[in-house]
C-alpha cells in the first residue's frame, strides 16, 4: 500500500475502558463504521444489473482509503453478524467463513452491529473475494509458506516470516518479511524471554523483534533467489569462523 492507515483497535469498549483506551476505541470504531458504509456504497456503484454481479475493481477504492487491515476487520465482523441470522448464515460458504475467522473481532455488544456491512450475502462474498485476490496479488508470505509449529521451533539460524500484523501496510513487501534469526532468548520456544535479534534479507537491517511478531519458519522451497543470495552472504563469515584455522593449505575441522 502507498501509505499508512490509522490503527485498528481490536478490543471491546469494556476492555478499552479497563485499559483507559476509550478514545482509541472510539476513533477506530468511527472508522470501522465509515469503512462499512463505504463498502456498501462501492457494492451499489459496481453492481452489474445485467448479470447481477459486481464489476471488477469494486474493492479497490475502499482498500485505497481504509487499507487491508481495517477492511478485513470490518468484513470479518460482517461475517460474524451474518452467522447470527438463521435465515442468512447458510448463504455464505464455509470457506469464506473460515477466512473470516483468521481475523480476531472482539464481541462488543451493539457496536459490532453498527459496522456490519448491510448487503446481500452473495454480494458480500463477492466483495470479499475481490479483497482476497487483491491481497494475493501482493505476493506476501504467510502461514501457508511456513513449516512446523512455531510454538515448538527453535528460531536461531533460521529464516523467519514477519507477520503482516506487525508490519505497517506501507511496508508490505516480500523483501521486508524475511529475516534471519541470529540470537536472543526469544529464539527458544521454552524460554521466558521474547527478544529475537534478526537481520532483514531484503535490505540488511538489523533489529530486535518479539517472538510473537513472526508467523513462523519459512519453508525453504519458498526462499526466493534474492533472499538466497543475502542468506549466503550473511552465513559466509559465520561458516568460515566455525570451520577453524587453515594449516598447510588444509582446513582444520
Amino acid at each position: 500500500m502507498a501509505s499508512d492507515f490509522p490503527y485498528v483497535y481490536p478490543n471491546s469498549r469494556a476492555e478499552a475502558h479497563r485499559h483507559k483506551e476509550t478514545q482509541m476505541h472510539a476513533d477506530s470504531f468511527r472508522l470501522n463504521v465509515d469503512c462499512a458504509r463505504a463498502i456498501e456504497q462501492a457494492i451499489r456503484d459496481h453492481f452489474d444489473e445485467a448479470d447481477k454481479s459486481l464489476t471488477e475493481d469494486c474493492a479497490r477504492s475502499v482498500l485505497e482509503k481504509f487499507g487491508f487491515k481495517r477492511v478485513n476487520f470490518v468484513l470479518a465482523n460482517s461475517l460474524l453478524e451474518f452467522q447470527k441470522s438463521i435465515n442468512c448464515k447458510h448463504l455464505v460458504s464455509d470457506e469464506t467463513y473460515q477466512w473470516g475467522r483468521r481475523v480476531f473481532v472482539s464481541p462488543d455488544g451493539e457496536y459490532n452491529r453498527y459496522y456490519a456491512v448491510d448487503t446481500a450475502a452473495g454480494l458480500l462474498e463477492a466483495f470479499i473475494g475481490q479483497v482476497r485476490d487483491a491481497y494475493q496479488a501482493l505476493g506476501l508470505f504467510g502461514p501457508e509458506h511456513c513449516v512446523g509449529d512455531r510454538n515448538e521451533q527453535e528460531y536461531e539460524g533460521k529464516v523467519l516470516v514477519l507477520s503482516t500484523d506487525t508490519l505497517r501496510e506501507s511496508c508490505w513487501d516480500p523483501r521486508n518479511m524475511l529475516w534471519l534469526a541470529e540470537g536472543g532468548f526469544g529464539c527458544s520456544p521454552t524460554s521466558s524471554g521474547r527478544a529475537v535479534y534478526a537481520t532483514c534479507l531484503g535490505d540488511g537491517e538489523k533489529t530486535r523483534w518479539n517472538r510473537s511478531d513472526f508467523t513462523g519458519v519459512l519453508d525453504e522451497q519458498y526462499l526466493p533467489d534474492w533472499a538466497t543470495e543475502k542468506l549466503e552472504e550473511l552465513r559466509g563469515p559465520q561458516q568460515e569462523q566455525n570451520s577453524g584455522p587453515a594449516m598447510g593449505g588444509m582446513t582444520m575441522k
